[in-house]
């Protein structure tokens, strides 16, 4: 099921910063990934392996509110500026319930 957004490119472009440290910390938790997958392979103990996820499972919702800050602080700023907000702030909100699933 393909969802359909207001944009489908930030309002502002990200920064080379900003891009960097997101791509950093996602390359990190595909690292913990496959180190996970690597403890599965090697039979190690289930309580190591449930640690890991839970890291890993912590890391990724820390992307997702760095980049739904920027979304706010961007995206959703501009849209309201433009007297789009309610469907900016809508549409946000249907993400954002998908977090809680």
């Amino acid at each position: 099921m393909e969802e359909k957004f207001l944009h489908d490119h930030p309002s502002t472009p990200r920064t080379k910063e900003e891009m960097d440290k997101t791509i950093n910390r996602l390359k990190r938790i595909e690292g913990q990934v496959r180190g996970v997958q690597k403890m599965v392979e090697e039979d190690r103990y289930c309580m190591d392996i449930l640690v890991q996820i839970s890291a890993i499972q912590s890391a990724l919702k820390n992307v997702g509110f760095s980049v739904t800050e920027r979304h706010i602080n961007h995206c959703v700023s501009d849209a309201i500026k433009k007297g789009e907000g309610q469907e900016s702030i809508e549409e946000l909100m249907s993400v954002l319930k998908q977090f809680s699933k």
